[in-house]
């Protein structure tokens, strides 16, 4: 979901659950669409506002589309969680904040429940672009299409090979019985005292590894009427549970990881060769921190590695940003437009530095593209891009039916809960609980 103050890299943002629960306020709000709202319909000879959590476009990019289409871009850059509270605020005030804007994952639920955005397919040919964005999937609730995802981004697993091989493990395991008993090994053969980097900081982060965690367990979060699927001990939920915190209590964990978060634990763990793995880290970590020279100390020695899973890798889980269009937009046939250039093909190579440094966007991690990603493999621009690609093809949704309109809620209970059985405040069945429970209760009142 969030970027991290590392650029191209990853880290989860928390929600403001009071802002969510203002938001639910403004179901039903209105708006003007082109195709069949009240905003005007015209797009040559327009300025809209694009307001994302990012450094804006290449000002030669902008005035070629502007020479193109007649459309100026305003650009407005907000931090993510600023964005979120001007996209709820407008909305439920029915006033105009912006003609283009961010759809997050794991708000598309709550986005689409609320009919704050237009469907997507009444502007773009959103069925021909699906095999091209595998992770569009991600964007689509009760059939529509919230946002378009401009970059991919899916949970990995990174290893120190270095590490790995030095005691005598498999640096590819690929299950997880495998990888545990590689980091067991490193830990005895004293290579590193605490080989396994998990953040348990109460934050969303330790979330996001959770579910990638499950995902490797062979299970599921969230059924698609919201119920939860993890509450048996027998469970992929319950068992990843328990294999994360056994991990702390064996000391495979450090035990001051019970305060580092996801961020932290890139920067000043792995990326400094103080563990050897991170189960459930960010694509694009190893291009824009681990073989960085300036903050890494690790440098091509870090690899990107199918998910150990139960019997073998397992797919890895999406967490994509996305621009949408607000039913408030003034513009909103020419934000399509730009929606449109934004995410296409060529204009993806290009900010990927593909056609040169002059076109390339350095806030720019990996495209929502496939096809832009091959290119940038080919040609050299994304490191080990070999082994992302398929992991993108193959990436699946957190939540398949799309994130319920209560994620954040649910969220926060998983965290504090996870935390919670980290020191030891809760035994790993009562966190799973309590979890358990307040799925069941928010999906009951949803």
């Amino acid at each position: 979901m969030p970027r991290s103050t590392l650029p191209g890299s990853w880290s989860r943002r928390s929600f403001v659950t009071a802002v969510a629960g203002v938001g639910l306020l403004g179901a039903g709000c209105g708006g003007g669409s082109g195709s069949g709202g009240g905003g005007s319909t015209q797009t040559s000879g327009v300025t809209i506002t694009v307001a994302l959590a990012g450094e804006p476009l290449p000002q030669a990019a902008l005035d070629a589309f502007r020479s193109d289409t007649g459309i100026t871009v305003k650009w407005v850059n907000l931090d993510w969680d600023s964005l979120q509270t001007k996209i709820s605020a407008a909305a439920t005030a029915k006033t105009y904040f912006a003609d283009a804007t961010n759809v997050d994952w794991s708000r598309v639920g709550q986005l689409g429940k609320l009919g704050w955005f237009y469907p997507m397919e009444s502007y773009l040919d959103t069925k021909g672009m699906a095999a091209d964005v595998p992770q569009l999937a991600s964007f689509t609730t009760d059939g529509h299409v919230v946002g378009i995802p401009y970059d991919a981004s899916f949970m990995v697993t990174t290893i120190n090979t270095e590490m790995f091989t030095a005691a005598g493990a498999n640096p590819a395991p690929t299950t997880i019985a495998e990888y545990t008993d590689a980091l067991r090994r490193i830990k005895a053969k004293g290579i590193a005292e605490h080989p396994l980097n998990i953040p348990f900081a109460a934050a969303e982060g330790l979330s996001t590894y959770w579910y990638e965690t499950t995902a490797a367990f062979g299970g599921t979060v969230l059924d698609a009427d919201g119920k939860p699927q993890f509450a048996d001990a027998g469970s992929g939920g319950y068992e990843a549970a328990q294999w994360m915190v056994d991990a702390l209590t064996e000391g495979l964990v450090a035990p001051g990881n019970i305060n580092v978060t996801d961020s932290q634990g890139q920067q000043t763990q792995m990326a400094q060769g103080l563990v050897a793995s991170t189960f459930s880290d960010y694509s694009g970590t190893v291009g824009t921190l681990y073989d960085v020279p300036a903050s890494s100390s690790v440098v091509g020695k870090v690899r990107y590695v199918p998910t150990p899973g139960v019997d073998g890798p397992t797919a890895n889980l999406s967490n994509p940003d996305g621009v949408g269009i607000p039913k408030q937009a003034k513009y909103p046939d020419a934000a399509a437009k730009f929606i449109e250039w934004f995410t296409s093909q060529k204009q993806q190579t290009d900010f990927a530095g593909v056609n040169g440094p002059d076109k390339a966007y350095s806030a720019y991690p990996i495209p929502s593209r496939l096809s832009a990603v091959e290119a940038m493999t080919s040609g050299g621009n994304l490191v080990q891009g070999d082994v992302l690609t398929p992991m993108l093809k193959s990436s699946k949704p957190v939540f398949g039916g799309g994130a319920p309109t209560w994620y954040p809620e649910f969220s926060n209970t998983v965290y504090t809960s996870l935390h919670a059985a980290a020191t030891g405040s809760l035994s790993v069945e009562a966190a799973v609980k309590a979890m358990a429970e307040k799925a069941d209760e928010l999906a009951s009142g949803s």
